[in-house]
């Protein structure tokens, strides 16, 4: 089910799996330490798989550039890399023109939303998901997501969780901040990684393939 593949001229390298009778595709954005082989993002990857979702998970940063760790922490050339991810989900003949959803963690978060707000005119983006993220390093990008948006952060995650409350305020679409009990900024708590993916699939239903 689960095929590599190579994005752009960069030739980054990726992970692409479709189910059968899949809906729509998620693209991940990982945070600042992972790569497509991120276990959280996985175990998310996972569910949405199950409940009929595709998956790409892929690197964000050639091995050279990775070896420059502000590369990991720009977000406007993460965003680059999503947008560029994007292209290569919409010419895939597999894909089949299906919707696009974006997921992101940390610093990927943050991407994510620049890379919708970036891709709001041509409507390739539906909906997006945050784990954990940044969104203030979205800066003014925020005023143009469009897709609806949903914020999952940790309950003991104090300074994310400001950040986050600010963010949604700043959002003007759909949008809602999901608080997991207990949770840290890496959810690994005994089932916060499960909400985690709960309301992700959730939300992807709802607003990624109404």
């Amino acid at each position: 089910m689960e095929q590599d593949v190579r994005i752009s001229t960069l030739g980054l390298a990726g992970t692409l799996a479709l189910p059968p009778g899949f809906r729509a595709v998620v693209l991940f954005a990982h945070g600042n330490r992972s790569g497509r082989d991120s276990p959280r993002n996985r175990h998310v990857a996972a569910a949405l798989r199950a409940a009929g979702f595709g998956t790409l998970l892929f690197d964000m940063l050639t091995p050279e550039e990775a070896q420059d760790r502000t590369n990991a922490v720009d977000a406007h050339l993460l965003a680059e890399r999503m947008l560029l991810a994007t292209q290569f989900l919409c010419d895939h003949p597999a894909v089949g023109g299906r919707p696009i959803g974006y997921f992101g963690a940390a610093t990927g978060a943050a991407a994510a939303l620049i890379a919708a707000a970036r891709a709001a005119e041509h409507h390739h983006v539906r909906a997006v998901v945050s784990r954990g993220g940044r969104p203030d390093v979205a800066e003014v990008w925020l005023d143009g997501v469009a897709a609806p948006t949903l914020l999952i952060v940790g309950g003991e995650d104090h300074a994310v969780l400001e950040v986050n409350r600010q963010a949604l305020n700043a959002l003007h679409g759909i949008k809602a901040l999901d608080i997991v009990p207990g949770a840290g900024h890496l959810f690994e708590e005994p089932g916060a990684l499960d909400a985690v993916a709960e309301s992700a699939v959730a939300w992807f239903d709802t607003h990624l393939t109404p």
